[in-house]
């Protein structure tokens, strides 16, 4: 009989609120109301007898394709109570996406969007193997459960499964931003670790805090932000079903007056350049975070300017689950992503796999105790991302002698351009500093002599309309700004980046775009 000691992630984070007495303090208010601890105690005792008692089992898998309401929570956390393990998937992907995480993580239920259903009916007229229960959230059921109807069905007192810290307890599939997603699988003492080392030591969150995070539930960094982070303080969390629009996203944090802000830098650029951008004692903002993308040096201060909080850059993964390298409060540093959260281990190692020395670019490499276990189904992707203690990142870093990390790409996206390497983001970020930019990317392209020279995919603000004569003053403004070297040889104008669903920039979809090019032709040849 096994004597590993027994925690439950789910019993963790409800029980110890309820104990500290804020039963009747609000943990989540969504756009049809909110809900007290007690009340989402209930909810998730509820789900995780619905799920025993239609036959589901320990251990097996239960897919999520839900919006940021209160049955995410409800769902995600009582699947993981009743000792089965629930799977976040992106809302926005198609037919075909949803085939594949069906067919590869084989789940004996689906709890999907009402909205969705259109989106899975060619999949769940396919009959998936193993596919039993079919779960509809927020609207008609058709012919399948209701979410509403399973709650009342279900028992009002759940025990916690008899789980231990390194018992499998969820998945989350990657982005896809690099090709076919990835089954990443996480251990129940994971959640609570994210909190312990971040959202603690650099947040300092706590029960008055009011949280909201435009960064969904099934993105890995937004699930630490929306949930786990609230209740693991005893706070508020806000939730949104719909698209953060800028708009819409003003509107959460001035009506609920929303003390902790998460979003990534797309966002907090959309959000600067509105017309209706609140002025800063409308809100009362206590802390700002980024991540995602490398935050540009000049959008950070530009927010910093207007709203007089700073936001707090940094990274995560999927695979480490939330941010381990971040600018902390009092000590943020614009241009950089700051220095090692309290708990991880960093390396930038070189192509000899040795460390290099201060203001070196290398490889990234990340060892703490939020680390995946592996990836499901993908055994050689798995030897190649973790070994040993240590997760390879697929990031480009350098650290300067103060310990601060700077962020150059993706290891597959750095360019070598006259036999030195040219980062794009370092590019990009001196594009962002124009007045007239407000989103950029930058991927390599070969010229007639099938060398290597950056290529700027530009969206331009309001107010400014695409010429030669901005090509050439955005032109001079990076070899101003960077070694000449580095400026972009071509501008792209474009109306919109392509990204994911969380917000990434897809820069595999631009490099397709740039291969179809006719190099002749093109607009914007820079001498």
């Amino acid at each position: 009989m096994s004597t590993a000691r027994r925690y439950n992630a789910a019993h963790d984070l409800i029980e110890r609120n309820l104990l500290a007495g804020r039963g009747p303090n609000t943990a989540f208010i969504d756009d049809a109301g909110s809900y007290t601890y007690a009340e989402l105690g209930e909810r998730v005792d509820r789900f995780g007898n619905a799920l025993l008692g239609l036959g589901l089992e320990p251990e097996q898998r239960v897919l999520l394709c839900i919006h940021d309401t209160i049955d995410f929570p409800t769902a995600f956390l009582g699947s993981i109570k009743a000792g089965i393990v629930p799977i976040a998937v992106n809302t926005l992907l198609t037919t075909a996406d949803y085939r594949y995480m069906i067919a590869d993580a084989r789940p004996r239920a689906l709890v999907v969007a009402a909205e969705l259903l259109d989106t899975f009916a060619p999949i769940l007229a396919e009959r998936p193997p193993h596919l039993d229960h079919i779960i509809v959230s927020h609207g008609a059921a058709r012919d399948y459960h209701a979410f509403s109807a399973l709650l009342e069905r279900g028992g009002a007192s759940l025990e916690a499964a008899g789980t231990t810290p390194d018992d499998m307890c969820f998945w989350m599939y990657s982005s896809g931003s690099t090709g076919n997603p990835k089954g990443t699988v996480h251990v129940h003492s994971s959640l609570v670790e994210t909190a312990e080392l971040y959202a603690g030591p650099t947040l300092g969150l706590r029960p008055t805090d009011v949280s909201f995070s435009a960064a969904k539930l099934f993105f890995a960094y937004g699930l630490g932000n929306g949930m786990t982070f609230p209740l693991w303080s005893g706070g508020t969390s806000v939730l949104m079903a719909t698209r953060p629009t800028p708009a819409a996203v003003f509107a959460r944090l001035r009506d609920h007056q929303v003390s902790v802000f998460y979003g990534v830098p797309t966002l907090y650029a959309a959000m600067l350049a509105a017309p209706d951008l609140p002025p800063a004692d409308a809100l009362r903002l206590r802390h700002c975070v980024s991540a995602g993308e490398a935050l540009p040096e000049e959008l950070g201060k530009r927010w910093s300017r207007h709203y007089g909080v700073d936001i707090l850059d940094g990274i995560g993964s999927t695979e480490m689950l939330h941010i381990f390298i971040t600018n902390r409060p009092g000590e943020v540093r614009y241009g950089t992503t700051g220095k090692p959260v309290p708990g991880y281990e960093l390396r930038v190692i070189g192509d000899d796999g040795e460390p290099v020395g201060p203001g070196v670019v290398g490889d990234l490499r990340v060892a703490g105790p939020t680390s995946a276990l592996f990836y499901w189904n993908q055994r050689q992707r798995t030897r190649d991302t973790f070994q040993g203690a240590w997760t390879w990142t697929g990031d480009k870093y350098a650290v300067d002698e103060d310990g601060y990390f700077t962020y150059s790409g993706r290891s597959d996206d750095m360019l070598k351009v006259s036999g030195m390497y040219v980062s794009p983001i370092e590019v990009e970020a001196a594009l962002f500093a124009h007045e007239a930019v407000l989103e950029c990317a930058v991927v390599g392209r070969e010229d007639d002599d099938k060398l290597i020279k950056p290529i700027a995919f530009v969206v331009l603000r309001d107010g400014f309309e695409p010429s030669d004569d901005l090509r050439g003053a955005l032109k001079l403004h990076v070899k101003s700004r960077l070694a000449p070297f580095k400026y972009p040889r071509w501008f792209e104008f474009v109306a919109e980046l392509p990204k994911t669903a969380t917000g990434k920039t897809q820069r595999f979809k631009l490099r397709e775009k740039v291969r179809a090019m006719n190099e002749p032709s093109a607009a914007g040849i820079a001498g």
